[in-house]
């Protein structure tokens, strides 16, 4: 057994895990913070996305303990400090940006992430950088839309690339 030790959502947390522990997890068995999915076990569906010092990292391919002393954000972190959607929640609800949900906390966790690297990108770049996220339902073209909307960008004014 092992200490983790993090800070999550805001909140210092630490358990005693075994070291083969991964941070998916840790953060669904041991915290019970259940919005962040396992898809696939094998870092390909990127449903587990969560932010560990503020870079977007696919939870699955992590141990616990590699997070000590970590700042980690789930999908539970996004909502506004009254329980409001964060801003990319509400885009993805206002552009159908889901369907059956389970992609979604692992795509607005990546949006997240891209769209403070790049906050204005093209339909192309957003394209790409959700390449290693996979939806079964919507086809992506919704959710597109739902990253350039929480960007700011009038996806009525955009033209195709």
């Amino acid at each position: 057994m092992t200490q983790a030790r993090m800070t999550v959502n805001g909140v210092p947390v630490q358990a005693d895990v075994e070291g083969r522990t991964l941070l998916v997890d840790f953060l669904r068995g041991t915290l019970h913070l259940t919005g962040t999915h396992v898809g696939c076990d094998t870092s390909q569906c990127g449903a587990c996305v969560v932010h560990v010092n503020g870079k977007a990292v696919k939870s699955c391919t992590m141990f616990a303990f590699e997070a000590e002393g970590a700042l980690v954000r789930t999908i539970e972190g996004m909502a506004g400090a009254d329980g409001a959607l964060g801003p990319i929640q509400q885009a993805f609800r206002d552009e159908h940006g889901l369907q059956c949900g389970f992609c979604t906390p692992g795509m607005v966790m990546s949006t997240a992430a891209l769209l403070t690297e790049n906050p204005k990108p093209t339909q192309n770049e957003v394209r790409a950088y959700l390449e290693g996220n996979i939806c079964r339902c919507t086809g992506y073209n919704n959710i597109v839309r739902a990253v350039l909307v929480a960007s700011g960008q009038d996806v009525n004014l955009l033209a195709a690339e």
